[in-house]
């Protein structure tokens, strides 16, 4: 066995929400050719016939307002403008169309082929050139949040493309239920109780143990106490904590991105400062691509044995490309993983989706287990990546500040990140101790906006929580009428009360 995975003893996988690769990654192409990133002439027709060159002018917040649909049907519009042949290949000309949906505007439809410059994104892109950057990392279905992120649980989505709870019957169990099966530990950290856990509500029922918040995965990195598989959840919410303000970090529109890119900071530099750092390997991925612009089209998989019964869908097709990163001392730094050659071509095409995470952890951490759809098996793994014959030795840090008043529990999970506070209670980067020292800019103070109406998301979410809240005696439940939640701030008031009901005794932290 190589010598990396002789020393490999913990997989972490961080999955944010709803950005496409082009919108995040796709102007690092400009510093590596190999990168299947943007030329700046890809383009897609408005809805006049005008065609719309991409854009380096995504901005942190503010811009796409309203979300741009991501369901199946705008996906497919996305990918079949025209109603073109779902049996060829997906032609990409369908974003500006599918966003003038949202409000009939013409111009601000063009703000769907916007995307961000390496400067404006430190973290996700200093960690693509320092590590491995996926070009073929595909969502598993052309739909949203929950089905995608069910791939990442269970290898499938049983046959659903849209966000109703899922039916999962005994079959096919999560990874997390097979790893405690198999003797050994697994857990999904969510950020809070406010925010709570996304389209696993009925596995928190039934395995709270499995469960703990993100304040537990700091303590249980410094103290070396992390599972062998962990997952993580950012916080999906603006919302009043119990000790000041948490601001979503989940980078979902209309949620600020540098939010999420200091939540992806702190995730990196807790294990990279932690006793399992020469043991572990963290995988940030994101659930789908939000209906923002990518020009890659999705390929063909193995379809599986599910069928959607409301669309036909047959997941015979993988979702919108995401950007995807692989962090471990055991990468040779700058790695492209299915790099494009000069002319454009790859002479090894590699294609990951998120069944690849169940799969990879099942196949490492358990062995033979049959127990797995066939599209979970069929899937590439990705612990080959972690190549070098030794650990690498150089090392940088992400300096965390900005400007923002904190609560002590920020300023705890800020401290625990590598960065520091001043006596007034304002971040500030934490001293150099490293070679290489990378500041990461805080969010606008006007980035918080508890009252924002509730996201397509956020209502799901609400719905599942309600749906697991009926299962309870009827003296446990909450009383809430679900339909009169409107803002965000409501939405996690009410989420905290049922997320106290479901999981009552979330394990202190440092807990195992």
């Amino acid at each position: 066995m190589p010598a990396a995975l002789d020393n490999l003893k913990h997989i972490v996988v961080l999955m944010m929400e709803n950005r496409s690769f082009d919108h995040m990654l796709g102007a690092l192409k400009a510093q590596d050719s190999r990168i299947d990133g943007l030329t700046g002439s890809e383009s897609n027709p408005d809805t006049t016939g005008e065609p719309i060159k991409v854009q380096p002018q995504a901005e942190f917040q503010s811009q796409l307002d309203p979300d741009p649909g991501h369901h199946y049907p705008d996906v497919d519009l996305q990918l079949f403008p025209d109603n073109a042949d779902r049996s060829t290949v997906p032609t990409m000309q369908g974003f500006i169309q599918a966003y003038f949906q949202q409000q009939k505007d013409v111009n601000h439809s063009h703000k769907i082929m916007y995307y961000f410059t390496p400067d404006k994104l430190p973290v996700i892109t200093t960690l693509a050139r320092k590590y491995l950057v996926f070009n073929r990392w595909f969502s598993s279905l052309p739909g949203p949040t929950i089905p995608n992120r069910a791939f990442a649980h269970f290898g499938t989505s049983f046959g659903k493309v849209d966000m109703d709870l899922l039916y999962l019957g005994e079959k096919y169990l999560s990874v997390y239920e097979r790893m405690q099966n198999a003797g050994r530990k697994a857990k999904i950290y969510y950020y809070d109780q406010q925010s709570s856990t996304m389209g696993v509500v009925f596995l928190l029922k039934s395995q709270p143990q499995l469960f703990g918040t993100y304040d537990q995965f700091l303590a249980d990195c410094k103290s070396g106490n992390l599972p062998d598989y962990s997952f993580i959840e950012p916080n999906y919410s603006d919302h009043d904590a119990d000790d000041g303000e948490a601001l979503a970090s989940d980078q979902h529109p209309d949620h600020d991105v540098q939010a999420g890119e200091m939540f992806m900071a702190s995730v990196y530099n807790a294990i990279r400062s932690s006793p399992v750092w020469q043991n572990a390997a963290l995988l940030i991925v994101y659930d789908e691509h939000g209906g923002i612009y990518d020009h890659v089209p999705p390929p063909a998989c193995t379809p599986g044995e599910f069928k959607d019964q409301s669309t036909g869908f047959e997941f015979n097709r993988l979702g919108v490309r995401v950007p995807a990163i692989l962090v471990s001392p055991w990468v040779p730094e700058g790695t492209v993983v299915s790099p494009l050659n000069a002319d454009g071509t790859i002479d090894q095409e590699r294609v990951f989706e998120h069944a690849s995470i169940p799969n990879t952890v099942t196949n490492f951490f358990i062995g033979a287990y049959d127990a797995r759809t066939q599209r979970e098996k069929n899937s590439e793994t990705f612990l080959d990546l972690l190549s070098l014959p030794a650990p690498r030795t150089d090392f940088f840090e992400f300096n965390i500040g900005g400007t923002a008043p904190a609560a002590p529990a920020a300023r705890a999970r800020v401290a625990a990140a590598g960065g520091a506070f001043t006596a007034h209670g304002f971040a500030e980067p934490a001293p150099a101790v490293s070679p290489e020292s990378i500041s990461v800019p805080a969010p606008s103070p006007l980035a918080m906006n508890r009252n924002r109406p509730i996201s397509d998301l956020l209502h799901n979410q609400i719905d599942h929580l309600h749906k697991a809240e009926l299962t309870l005696p009827p003296d446990q439940q909450t009383g809430v009428d679900v339909h009169s939640i409107q803002t965000e701030a409501q939405a996690s008031d009410y989420i905290r009360q049922v997320m106290a009901k479901l999981h009552p005794r979330v394990a202190r932290a440092g807990g195992s």
